[in-house]
């Protein structure tokens, strides 16, 4: 996507072809920065402290990690030892797991000074394939927003969304943005509501960024606005991303994310969710129960990050001095609140005969 009109992904290689490159993601919206990854203690803290974040990008951050630690060390006991500190960055999103999976799959067998070269092969093949997946999310997701165009007889299309799931998230274009980018690229007339996602304010800082630099019409909200939207028809869709799906089609996404499906299904709004491939986990079924919900620094809650009126960046108390504070950063919608799930193999139902179905190679029968 576009940056002040030059395109950039959120992540690359460098010119000298090793260090990775990378947007700060923590000093958005007020600065943009990049920072440059030279070593894996790098990479797993660019996850870990969420300079990067979004399950497809700190896929790929992963992948280059791996990369990264392959020049320190290409040993077998070096690619287990950086696969297993780059596990355990982040316990909620499962793209992680699966990149570090397809690097130790691309290397594990070959010689060791043929590793490195295999490895930043896979992790750029990695990357550019997000891309590709998005795009396709993008086309199969327009669909959708074009027959509610249609029924309204080509008036505006309102849709919501919640915390980030944009360029910002991936390599590129975005999961659930990708058929918002789509439709807009198209000419449609489309309108997003833009939660503000506490208490990152991922929507607030990233979304309507992102959204805004790219020239979709868009208005930020308050978390609890959605459920008055949709009670007063002002919603057509709600369109999310996910950090992980179970195999019956259980949507593991940003804490908040479970009520505005319970909402959207008591208003009879569509809810759809947009994800690639990767994202699914056919290894577990019911996501209240197996998925593990990270939970975060009491600090998130507590403390506000933002420019003053003189143009000062200032972390500020919102809460009273003492008080504890609990952090949750997930929750699960249940598939019964799921409308489909938008893939790169198209919009199919959130059941695992489905999934199953869409994606053979990798349910195993699930």
């Amino acid at each position: 996507m576009k940056v002040d009109g030059r395109h950039t992904r959120t992540i690359w290689l460098e010119s000298d072809g090793v260090t990775v490159g990378t947007i700060d993601q923590r000093l958005l919206p007020h600065r943009y920065v990049t920072v440059r990854l030279e070593t894996l203690a790098d990479a797993a803290e660019a996850i870990r402290s969420m300079l990067v974040r979004g399950a497809p990008l700190i896929g790929a951050t992963a992948a280059y990690g791996v990369c990264l630690a392959l020049r320190e060390d290409a040993s077998d006991a070096g690619l287990e030892a950086a696969c297993e500190t780059l596990a355990k960055t982040r316990p909620t999103a499962i793209n992680l797991r699966w990149a570090l999976g397809e690097m130790l799959a691309a290397v594990r067998n070959l010689p060791r000074e043929a590793r490195l070269a295999a490895a930043y092969a896979r992790a750029n093949a990695i990357a550019d394939e997000d891309v590709a997946i998005n795009q396709a999310i993008g086309r199969h997701g327009l669909a959708l927003i074009e027959e509610i165009a249609r029924r309204k007889g080509g008036g505006r299309v309102e849709i919501l969304t919640h915390c980030n799931a944009g360029w910002l998230a991936t390599v590129d274009v975005g999961t659930a943005t990708a058929p918002i980018y789509t439709a807009h690229d198209k000419g449609l007339d489309l309108h997003v509501f833009v939660d503000e996602t506490r208490p990152r304010n991922q929507g607030a800082s990233l979304t309507a960024w992102e959204l805004t630099h790219h020239g979709v019409p868009c208005t930020l909200v308050a978390d609890n606005a959605g459920g008055h939207l949709m009670q007063h028809g002002q919603v057509d869709l709600v369109i999310v991303g996910t950090d992980r799906v179970t195999a019956q089609g259980d949507v593991c996404n940003k804490i908040g994310t479970y009520l505005k499906a319970l909402a959207a299904h008591d208003n009879g709004v569509p809810f759809y969710v947009a994800l690639p491939s990767p994202t699914i986990d056919f290894a577990v079924s019911d996501g209240v129960r197996e998925i593990p919900i990270e939970e975060r620094g009491e600090e998130e809650v507590t403390l506000m990050a933002g420019k003053t009126a003189d143009g000062r960046f200032e972390t500020v108390r919102i809460a009273p001095d003492g008080v504890r504070a609990s952090n949750y950063g997930f929750d699960v919608t249940p598939a019964r609140l799921v409308t489909g799930l938008i893939t790169e193999r198209g919009v199919i139902a959130p059941t695992r005969a489905a999934l199953a179905a869409a994606f053979p190679e990798r349910s195993g029968g699930a």
